[in-house]
C-alpha cells in the first residue's frame, strides 16, 4: 500500500509506483467517487483505449422481464 501527503492547498501527489502501475500522464484526467470514508480515483481513459476490454465477459444472464 502506498501512503500520500495532503498538501495544505489539498493537493495530493500519486506516487510514482502507481503512476507507472496504471500508465498515467500528466493532465491525465481521473473520476472522484466517494463511497462511505474511502475515496477512489479513476482513470478516464479514451475510448479507443477500451476496445477488446469485455471481450470474453460472460453475456449469458436473463434478462427482466421488464427489459424484453
Amino acid at each position: 500500500m502506498e501512503v500520500a501527503i495532503i498538501s495544505p492547498k489539498y493537493q495530493v501527489v500519486i506516487p510514482r509506483k502507481i503512476r507507472e502501475l496504471l500508465h498515467l500522464t500528466p493532465g491525465q484526467k481521473v473520476q472522484i467517487v466517494a463511497y462511505g470514508n474511502r475515496i477512489e480515483l479513476i482513470p478516464e481513459r479514451k475510448i479507443s483505449e477500451m476496445r477488446g476490454s469485455l471481450k470474453g465477459a460472460n453475456i449469458s444472464f436473463q434478462r427482466e422481464l421488464d427489459r424484453v
